[in-house]
């Protein structure tokens, strides 16, 4: 069992990665391939995977005996060279240290050797190795992992504002249980008991890794914990993809549109006007975005105007269309997604 051990700090520094880890899902995604996880479902990605992974990727192979990755591996970076950048500036005596641990009396192949000692070389053939199993594991669908990060980021926002989060946390993980401020994962392996101590953490979802989580303990950092999400099996080239159908499925299509149009300030009556509704359930839905932290209200006299917060242009997706002219109804969920697939 996991035991993550939170103080009221730690509560308030929950947060959720806006976007995926290429290096992080990267290991999820080797890891699961390795240790035969998925069952059914992933045997034949897996296999597709195995097949396919260039020679150039073999040294990563190497840093796994029996399983065990070295923990300076786990980072979060926005790309593959923000990544690989902050494993290289791992304090060199980390690096030696979790060689050691992970190979122990296990003969030790000469370019880890290397790493252990600092070695430039050595530090290249670990860049090239990662770069080339990123090439062929994740580039084909990482546009799909991207849509499948952004459904789960609002999800938890829109979790977070209508239940909060200790019911969030839970909801995360089916069969876990929030208690006297520790999060306890049952079945999660090895044993182990992780404390916060005010650090606060990151949740970070991932697609490649069906059971369990993966949790990154660095000393004087935030915890990082990366979790199952998506739809159970691995992410094709071909879908599934957080469409504008799926993303209002979850916001509610007329609240979607109201996310929309907030990209520019909107009166409570001029955003009623422009989505054929009432003055009170536009304010309706301007309030649930706002607890959602996805919106601002200011008042001026007796108007109010709503604007969208850097959380909301986030959950509504960067490459959208802009939102109509106020007096016009903004076109359908369905509608942005034509115009979308045209535009790319």
């Amino acid at each position: 069992m996991l035991r993550v051990h939170f103080t009221a700090e730690d509560f308030a520094r929950i947060r959720f990665a806006p976007r995926p880890a290429p290096l992080q899902e990267l290991h999820a995604a080797l890891a699961t391939a390795v240790t035969q996880r998925g069952g059914p479902l992933f045997a034949p990605w897996r296999g597709r995977m195995m097949r396919s992974l260039p020679a150039a990727s073999s040294p990563l192979a190497d840093l796994v005996p029996a399983g065990r990755p070295p923990s300076f591996l786990d980072v979060i970076g926005d790309t593959m060279a923000d990544g690989f950048e902050q494993i290289r500036a791992t304090n060199p005596g980390l690096v030696r240290a979790e060689l050691e641990r992970v190979y122990g009396a296990v003969p030790v192949p000469r370019w880890i050797r290397g790493l252990h000692a600092g070695d430039e070389t050595a530090w290249r053939t670990l860049h090239r190795a990662q770069q080339a199993a990123f090439e062929t594991v994740l580039a084909p669908v990482w546009s799909v992992v991207q849509d499948l990060h952004h459904e789960e980021f609002t999800r938890y926002a829109l979790t977070v504002a209508e239940h909060g989060v200790a019911a969030t946390l839970t909801r995360l993980a089916p069969g876990s249980r929030l208690h006297e401020g520790v999060w306890e994962w049952p079945g999660a392996a090895p044993d182990r008991d992780v404390r916060l101590d005010g650090r606060g953490l990151v949740l970070l979802p991932t697609f490649h890794h069906p059971a369990g989580p993966l949790l990154q303990d660095a000393p004087g950092h935030p915890a990082v914990l990366t979790y199952p999400a998506g739809p159970g099996c691995p992410p094709t080239a071909g879908g599934p993809v957080v469409s504008a159908e799926a993303l209002a499925a979850i916001l509610g299509r007329t609240r979607l549109d109201a996310l929309r149009l907030l990209a520019e300030p909107h009166t409570t009556t001029s955003l009623a006007r422009a989505l054929h509704v009432s003055n009170a359930t536009a304010s309706s839905h301007a309030a649930a975005l706002r607890s959602a932290g996805m919106a601002t209200t200011t008042r001026a006299g007796r108007s109010v105007t709503h604007q969208r917060t850097a959380l909301g242009t986030l959950v509504a997706g960067a490459g959208l269309d802009p939102p109509h002219a106020s007096g016009s109804r903004p076109p359908s969920a369905s509608a942005w997604a034509r115009r979308s697939a045209k535009r790319a």
